[in-house]
């Protein structure tokens, strides 16, 4: 955990916005993911936060990575490039699935050469990899219910159970191994149902294959959604693993032949990055206190809007009576509203500085120059 008097220290030299990583606790957050769901191999989300030296800290870890694009394959490459070749292909065969089941041809014949698995969920995307990618296994990605997620995906990727068969013995038809089934209930999901829905629904469909005599299916990636602990109403991840666990070995109990795969993003990196503004300015609108900071929802804060996600302020200076303020971005755009409920002291001024804890997921990844304002500064600490 950083304390105050480093975020004091590393404002005093590098000045502020800041957005600061803290590499002991990516690494704490992967072994609890690995202690809790043993039998599952972890692929990091890069789309998560994609900064190169978080994926440098969880590949020394021996984390896999869930890629979405190029960049993201090369992020990833860098930390392998300079192996021999053939140590590069079977490194890269064992440890990265590109699981956006959408892709651009050119991203696909460049990847053609790694023999990537991919996953897929429609009929044009059988023909997109026969044509640019032959050579790549790929899984079928089914549409699960991603009730109660923050973050709902099923509405655009995801086959059907009526067209999984289908599909899947089309692209065997069309010569490529379909090697397993992928599935994601959904961006921090706090439903836990849909994982154990998910996983009898796979289950289910692997029989149905088998019993039409394709026996080459032995891969299940549970995907992502494993939910960060923003606040307490979010149930342990523990508790969730334990049903997981429970829920695989009845229906893909160990020697069964089918390796387990997931996608964490969010868990591993949301709580292991800490936001630091300067207020620039105070103002009481309409009876209201509000502070703008020199950070926000086009930058750091970006998750407001991209995530659904509310991230809350904590002062350095906690004196005095508090009162509910706005907290406004610096843009002079009026969507950059950070928040509306904050509980701040109303002693704070111009110079001051807040401190937001878990935002390490999808912040900086989507943050922007709009209106000339950079980015927050990245500072990489217990690397």
């Amino acid at each position: 955990m950083i304390t105050e008097e480093t975020l004091q220290e590393l404002v005093e030299t590098h000045g502020t916005p800041l957005f600061v990583i803290d590499h002991d606790e990516l690494r704490n957050n992967y072994s609890i993911f690995k202690k809790n769901l043993p039998r599952v191999q972890a692929y990091y989300a890069v789309k998560a936060n994609p900064e190169p030296l978080i994926v440098k800290t969880l590949f020394e870890e021996g984390a896999s990575f869930d890629i979405s694009s190029i960049a993201e394959f090369e992020t990833v490459y860098e930390n392998i490039k300079d192996l021999p070749e053939q140590e590069q292909h079977d490194w890269l065969w064992k440890n990265v699935i590109y699981a956006n089941p959408i892709k651009a041809d050119d991203t696909l014949k460049k990847l053609n050469k790694y023999k990537p698995l991919l996953t897929f969920d429609n009929r044009e995307e059988i023909r997109k990899i026969k044509e640019c990618a032959p050579d790549s296994g790929v899984a079928l990605r089914l549409r699960v219910s991603n009730a109660g997620a923050m973050v709902e995906l099923s509405s655009k990727f995801g086959a059907s159970h009526d067209e999984a068969l289908e599909l899947i013995f089309e692209a065997i038809d069309a010569g490529l191994i379909v090697e397993g089934l992928s599935f994601h209930v959904g961006s921090q999901t706090t439903n836990f149902e849909n994982y154990m829905q998910a996983i009898n629904l796979a289950a289910l469909i692997f029989k149905e294959v088998k019993e039409r005599g394709y026996d080459k299916m032995d891969l299940l990636d549970i995907g992502g959604g494993f939910p960060a602990p923003y606040d307490e109403s979010v149930k342990p991840f523990s508790e969730l693993a334990k049903r997981i666990n429970t829920e695989l070995d009845r229906l893909f109990p160990v020697g069964c032949g089918v390796d387990i795969v997931a996608e964490p993003g969010r868990f591993i990196v949301a709580t292991a990055a800490t936001a630091v503004s300067k207020i620039i300015g105070k103002a009481v609108r309409h009876g209201k206190l509000c502070y703008y900071i020199d950070d926000g929802v086009y930058h750091t804060f970006s998750g407001v809007i991209f995530d659904h996600c509310q991230y809350h302020f904590e002062p350095f200076k906690k004196d005095g009576p508090t009162e509910i303020c706005t907290v406004f971005g610096p843009t002079c755009d009026g969507l950059d509203v950070i928040s509306m409920t904050e509980e701040l002291p109303s002693i704070l001024e111009r110079g001051d500085l807040l401190y937001s804890k878990n935002i390490g997921a999808y912040s900086g990844a989507t943050s922007t120059y709009f209106n000339g304002f950079p980015p927050a500064k990245v500072i990489h600490v217990n690397l």
